[in-house]
């Protein structure tokens, strides 16, 4: 019986739906990001499953709000993933 699915060499989108655990090579699903507050331009490191509210750390605005796993961003607000 032929088999159609590759399990050595899985696409890169199979592979981001794959549990993190389950994965060909383990990583996890969360990440830190830069937030530019849109009060007053500075960029904030956020991590992306933050458990409590992050506030700018000039002008106090709020910058996410906590869910149960991505922290939502406020509107306005710009973001970019921290890569290595």
């Amino acid at each position: 019986p032929y088999v159609a699915k590759d399990f050595l060499h899985p696409s890169a989108e199979a592979e981001k739906r794959q549990h993190k655990l389950k994965r060909l090579v383990q990583s996890p699903n969360s990440y830190f990001t830069g937030v530019k507050c849109h009060g007053c331009y500075q960029i904030t490191t956020v991590f992306s499953h933050a458990q409590t509210v992050v506030q700018c750390g000039s002008c106090n605005q709020v910058l996410c709000q906590p869910t149960g796993g991505l922290a939502r961003l406020t509107e306005g607000c710009a973001y970019r993933k921290k890569t290595d």
